[in-house]
This record gives C-alpha cells, structure tokens and sequence, in this order.
C-alpha cells in the first residue's frame, strides 16, 4: 500500500532521504545538457546516458546505445527523462529504418524495462511537428487529429502511443510535445529555425529564408522546454498520467517570415529567400493552454526578441564563423554524415571505434 500511495506523489527532493535518482537520456545533447543541470541543481541525483555523436564526436569511456539499455542500467532510477533520439526531419529520412529503431523501438524497450524495474515516472520528449499541417486558420492542441508527415514525426506519434498504454497506477508516463527550441546551450544547434536565421544575420549581415516562409511554428525557449520537464517530474501523478502536454506559449506562434522579422529589428540585417525555397508542408499553430492550467506552477520566461538578443551574445563570445555556422559542428545531420562517410560508424549507426579524441575538423 506504501508503494501504491507513493506512485500518486511527484518527486521532491527531501533532505532527510536520500535524493531521487533521475536517468537522462540524450544528457549531452542540445537540451539534454541543460535539463541534467537543472535537475542536478534541484536536487535529484542525476545519471545520464547518451551516444556522443554529436558531443566530442566521438564515444566516451561510458557512452551507450539507447538500443542496449539492460535493466541494470536501470538500478535505483525512479524516473527517466527520455530525449535521446534521431533529432529532426532531415535526420530521421536519412535512414528510415534507424528512425523507427532508435526513435521508437528503442525508446518502446526502454520504458518497458523501467516499468519492470519500478521506475516509477517516465516523461517523454515528443514533438510538436506531429500536428503536420493544420493550416493557417486552425488551432490545434492535445486532442487534436495527428498529421505526421515524416518518418521522425512518425516514430514520435508510435512511441506516445504505446507509452500511454503503459500507463497504471504504479508506472506515470508524460509526453512532453515540445515546440520548436531555440536559444542557446552548450551544445548548441543552429539546425533550428530561429537560431538558424539569427546564425545567418550574425555570420553574412543577410537573414536568410529557406522556404517561402508562410508556413507557422510555435517556438519555445531550451531552457523553458527544461523547466517544463522538472516541473512535470515534480508534478502529482493523477495529474499528468499517460498524458500529453504540448510545451510552449501561445503567443509564441509565429510564420517564419515573422521570425526573420524579429531577427532583423534586433540586426538591422536585410532579409533574403533561397531562390530554392519553396512552401514547407509543416505548418502548425499551437495550443499550449493544457499545460499551464494543469500544472500551473510551470512559469515559461522567454519570448523570440530575448532568444535572439542571447543568441547574438552567445555568436559573438564563441566566435561563430560562417565555416562552423555551415558546418557540422552545429548541424546534426552534417555531424552524422561525417561519422559515416569517415567510415567512423557501422551499417547499423554504432560505433565501429574505440573511444578517442577525433575533433571537429
């Protein structure tokens, strides 16, 4: 009974015990190392887990494939804050079947063995691009007919499925639809639409668009998407349990053309189309009232004019050139097919080295 009335609870840090054991997979990736910090900052005992392709490039003494998680792995962990996956669009139709392996199977397998084990939380970081194309008009939220339109946004809409059937009074899964992120993290991206744009300003004194730029997406801050998961780990069970919580703000929908906008009043840079570009089927305006009113204690703080402000910061304290900006130290697809064509990993997307130092030439 003990058992059962604690799986109610969220979890707290309470220093007359000892400090929950939280596992975060992707812990080095872009919002991965902001999430471990803030939850190590707040207490929990935090483990991480991740591949690092796209930290050092190369693996570390202890990194691990989410496909080989064994229950050991598990030992002690009373939550799993899962982001470790094949991250974005491009990526996920490189290979379609190491999406549906790593994204979905893998991530499957993984809270299947925590429910074994007795964790008891396990939040998911899902996606907003499920939502496809809902059209300029249409506001969608978690009750809204889903629309994946590529195998990444797929994987995501499989793996909530059968995270929600998983879902009883011991074991408290929640999906965490985040938004588009931006802004800036040690590992940082610019393979996302704000950070991108604000990349271009920077490095060439033009914002470049690659589309038409009419098509909508709702933006969400990295660190606010990190309070999101520490808010929602802390929160009682009864109420987030086998739900979906899209995680953003509402007034932070924008059409890409207004994000350039945003970027050019804080540059002065001029605004440009890719002769190439055209529409982006991806269009979708978001809902994020759920979250807010059942978790009330989660506070978002940033909005796209302070994103951009930072991230300029950030560009000119690192010393971003167009050679990086372009390159694959920032751009996740380009890291992955560095590691391929250097024959660095097998047909499978595992490692074929040992661990080493191979830079970021």
């Amino acid at each position: 009974m003990g058992k059962r009335c604690r799986a109610l609870e969220g979890l707290e840090v309470n220093e007359s015990e000892a400090a929950p054991k939280v596992l975060v997979t992707g812990n080095h990736g872009y919002i991965g190392t902001l999430v471990g910090d803030l939850l190590n900052r707040a207490g929990f005992a935090v483990a991480g887990l991740d591949v690092d392709f796209f930290c050092s490039g190369s693996p570390s003494a202890d990194c691990k494939d989410i496909r080989d998680i064994l229950p050991g792995d598990l030992e002690g962990v009373e939550a799993v804050v899962h982001l470790a996956a094949l991250s974005n669009d491009p990526m996920g139709e490189l290979n379609p079947h190491w999406t549906d392996e790593i994204n979905y199977l893998a991530s499957v397998r993984l809270a299947q063995t925590a429910k074994q084990v007795g964790v008891r939380r396990f939040l998911f970081a899902s996606s907003c691009s499920i939502y496809g194309n809902s059209g300029s008009e249409q506001w969608v939220n978690e009750d809204s007919p889903l629309a994946p339109l590529t195998g990444y946004a797929i994987s995501k809409v499989k793996t909530e499925e059968a995270l929600a059937n998983l879902a009883d009074v011991s074991f408290c899964p929640v999906i965490l639809r985040n938004a588009t992120a931006y802004g800036f993290s040690p590992n940082l991206r610019v393979d996302l639409v704000l950070n991108n744009l604000t990349g271009w300003a920077f490095t060439t004194g033009k914002i470049m668009i690659l589309s038409d730029g009419t098509s909508w997406r709702p933006i969400v801050h990295v660190q606010d998407i990190a309070q999101a998961f520490l808010t929602l780990l802390r929160a009682p069970a009864e109420r987030v349990r086998g739900q979906a919580f899209n995680v953003g703000i509402n007034k932070e929908n924008y059409q890409v053309k207004e994000l350039a906008s945003v970027v050019q009043a804080a540059t002065g840079c001029a605004i440009e189309y890719s002769p190439t570009g055209g529409p982006d089927l991806r269009s979708y305006r978001v809902d994020f009232t759920k979250l807010s009113c059942s978790v009330p204690e989660y506070q978002p703080r940033w909005d796209a004019e302070a994103g951009v402000l930072e991230l300029l910061r950030a560009f000119q304290e690192n010393h971003l050139t167009l050679e990086d900006f372009q390159g694959r130290k920032y751009i996740r697809i380009k890291q992955l097919q560095y590691l391929l064509e250097h024959d660095l990993l097998d047909d499978d997307l595992r490692w074929k080295v040992k661990h080493k130092d191979l830079g970021n030439d």
